[in-house]
């Protein structure tokens, strides 16, 4: 059986190609299917089905498209509402490809129509794709989009029963893929790991250890962080049946002084230390090198009219195309900031050490941490106030925009974002910590918990 994992980091998602004799399936594509046609050529195989293991709600599926271009049936679980032809299937049905077996488990829980596929050709041990019932280190979240009509506790009892009667009956052996890593907001805390096998996990998975039913709903619909914007319509959309992306309008490129008057959103995908030097005023800076499609579309709402600032037309094509991703198909325009010409601001990056000695210095000054609660609770700057970034728009109260304002997250990326979000809300002096937490713990600065 030909097996390949393509895992893309800035969703945190993988999907899957499994092959035998001349046939193939796919398992939870991504939007841009290129990547599927040129394994299926590779090996002379046809792509026979297009597997989706739930409705997703972090990103647009490919599987439209891929279908139609292939030829493949579309599967779903049977409770999914599907507008467009589709294959349902539910617990105990096969598949086949080849001499290659999939044994569908219905295992609800993340998704009311959630599925869990079991491949195997005979030889080698079980792969399990397990989509977002079951990840390395963690389990699904049981209040997304996709449960609506049942409650976070009800979802959870759902998946407490999928764990036990329908995965963790497999042997140890039996390889388990799921559909995110880490940075995915489908879970908790999800390992970097992308695989594992189930005796790893039943060692190592907090969800997976022996307990009450009543145990296992409070732990999983504890600490839950706040559902990204864009979910309910990348849901939506993949049930309906998102266009192919070859339909969508290509932006156009911009002048100085229409990306000025531009009524919409400009998104600088330039990096925090190019950014800080000079950028188009009240721009937003989500770059490129970090998870740029998760933050697009956790605090971009869809269908807001976009104009894109790169260094290069490849930086643009990327971005259009990983905005598409999350469903945002309204790129507008572009602008290559070698060719701005006109007023720019600027934003100050400055080093753990010298944010500690101005914040420690007794002026006033605001010190903000724009990193999710977990990170923020487990260790953080002294005296660094907790705003998350995906609700500091709509969480400046106490807030002064004339004081000096340091921000940091863990890395640097993340409070670039958050400071060229503040910049529009007319703060005037701020500052961004470059190297963030992480830099802040190596040089043992005051920290605490």
């Amino acid at each position: 059986m030909k097996f390949r994992q393509f895992y893309l980091g800035c969703l945190s998602h993988a999907s899957y190609y499994l092959g035998s004799e001349g046939e193939a399936a796919v398992i939870d594509p991504q939007r841009d299917i290129q990547q599927y046609l040129d394994e299926a050529a590779k090996h002379d195989q046809t792509i026979k089905y297009v597997i989706e293991t739930h409705s997703h709600a972090d990103f647009v599926s490919g599987h439209i498209e891929l279908a139609a271009k292939t030829g493949a049936q579309i599967v779903y679980g049977q409770r999914a509402n599907t507008e467009f032809p589709t294959l349902k299937v539910e617990d105990g049905d096969a598949l086949s490809i080849g001499v290659a077996k999939l044994t569908i488990r219905e295992t609800p829980g993340h998704t009311p129509e959630g599925i869990t596929i079991i491949a195997s050709d005979g030889d080698e041990p079980p792969k399990v794709f397990t989509g977002d019932t079951l990840f390395i280190g963690d389990v699904g979240r049981p209040d997304l989009v996709g449960s609506k009509g049942f409650t976070s506790e009800e979802m959870a009892s759902m998946l407490f029963e999928s764990l036990h009667d329908k995965i963790l009956p497999l042997p140890d052996d039996a390889e388990i893929y799921p559909a995110h890593g880490a940075g995915s907001m489908c879970g908790k805390n999800l390992s970097k790991e992308t695989w594992s096998t189930l005796g790893e996990q039943r060692k190592t998975n907090y969800a997976l250890q022996p307990m009450p039913r009543e145990e296992f709903v409070r732990l999983v619909t504890s600490d839950l962080t706040a559902m990204p914007i864009y979910f309910p319509m990348s849901a939506e959309k993949n049930l309906s049946g998102p266009v192919s992306l070859d339909v969508l309008e290509k932006p156009k490129p911009f002048s100085p002084e229409q990306i000025d008057k531009f009524e919409g959103i400009v998104i600088d995908l330039r990096s925090p230390e190019e950014y800080g030097r000079g950028h188009v005023p009240n721009s937003m800076n989500i770059g490129l090198g970090g998870q740029f499609a998760s933050w697009a579309g956790a605090l971009l709402e869809i269908g807001s009219p976009i104009a894109i600032v790169a260094t290069s037309q490849q930086q643009v094509d990327e971005a259009f195309m990983r905005l598409a991703r999350v469903g945002h198909e309204t790129v507008r325009a572009y602008l290559l900031f070698a060719d701005y010409d006109g007023d720019q601001n600027a934003v100050a990056q400055v080093s753990v050490a010298e944010a500690n000695e101005f914040v420690s210095s007794g002026r006033n000054v605001q010190f903000l941490d724009v990193r999710r609660s977990g990170e923020y609770v487990s260790g953080h700057a002294v005296s660094a106030e907790h705003r998350t970034l995906d609700g500091i728009a709509d969480n400046l109260a106490g807030l002064d925009p004339a004081a000096p304002t340091y921000v940091i997250c863990q890395g640097g990326y993340r409070s670039s974002i958050a400071t060229s979000i503040l910049e529009q809300a007319g703060f005037s002096e701020l500052y961004n910590v470059t190297g963030g937490t992480t830099a802040w713990l190596e040089a043992e600065l005051p920290t605490e918990s």
